[in-house]
């Protein structure tokens, strides 16, 4: 399963952008899909995710701003966000597997896999 993420951009403080991150194969059976994000000179570090069941997880800095949604059938993972801050400023990934299972301290999957995006460059400026 190969992932591809698109959407990012430059936007100016206060406004959105929505991430899409489509599945070359079928992710309807990944526990947990989501999104990451690394900005220069720090790590990468979970922005949302969300399991087969719908149960979703935040990072405390974006939560009420972004919303994380999964179409099984169409197999994308879409990140909306909003109200977009400069610390927003980062390179966005998206995953499916083990990773994010691990940052939600959910069940991964019972055969490992663990697939990542290339990342998305979002950059919030006026």
């Amino acid at each position: 399963v190969q992932l591809q993420a698109s959407g990012g951009g430059l936007v100016q403080p206060g406004g959105s952008l929505r991430l899409s991150c489509t599945a070359s194969g079928s992710i309807f059976d990944v526990n947990a899909v989501g999104w990451f994000r690394q900005a220069p000179g720090k790590q990468r570090g979970l922005v949302a995710g969300i399991t087969v069941a719908g149960s979703s997880l935040y990072d405390i800095s974006v939560k009420g701003r972004f919303t994380i949604s999964r179409d099984n059938a169409k197999n994308t993972i879409d990140l909306q966000m909003n109200s977009l801050q400069p610390e927003d400023s980062a390179v966005y990934y998206c995953n499916a597997g083990e990773t994010t299972a691990q940052a939600m301290g959910v069940p991964g999957p019972a055969l490992f896999m663990d697939y990542w995006g290339k990342g998305t460059l979002v950059t919030v400026s006026s």
